[in-house]
């Protein structure tokens, strides 16, 4: 009997050793996204969000991006998050205090968001495709995932 849970112990954390394949996911650099979706000849999809704050971004990231069709969408494209911090954390003195929360600042004004989330895609050439602005909650992959698409 020790000798199996023995066998067993030793199983398991050897697995635990074994390297596990990389997920590549959401990258947070816009720069660095544009120039590996040019590179490759991927469409680059770009999402403005307040994942801890905003509920729809929150509606968005359960329902939507974390489903096994926005898997399947996301398969051959680049994706880069952006994520804002509340209001009340980017007053004007804390953005002239902080630079990389002005950058942020910056690209929200660059691209026009309205709101959270907004969400863009762009073909591998750099033209826009879609722009989504908001998420309802219950809407679901299908119907965004179509919004996404353009139509």
């Amino acid at each position: 009997m020790k000798i199996s849970r023995l066998f067993c112990a030793a199983t398991f954390l050897s697995l635990l050793a074994l390297p596990l394949p990389a997920y590549e996911g959401w990258m947070t650099d816009l720069d660095a996204g544009k120039a590996k979706a040019a590179a490759e000849g991927k469409p680059l999809v770009v999402e403005f969000t307040g994942s801890t704050w905003c509920p729809p971004c929150k509606a968005l990231e359960a329902e939507v991006l974390t489903s096994k069709e926005f898997a399947a969408y996301a398969a051959d494209k680049v994706l880069v998050k952006i994520d804002y911090p509340r209001a009340s954390d980017r007053t004007p003195e804390k953005v002239a205090a902080d630079p990389a929360l002005a950058k942020l600042i910056a690209l929200k004004e660059q691209y026009a968001v309205p709101g959270f989330p907004t969400m863009f895609v762009y073909n591998p050439k750099g033209a826009e495709v879609a722009k989504v602005v908001g998420y309802r909650a219950g809407d679901g992959p299908a119907a965004y995932l179509k919004e996404l698409a353009g139509r």
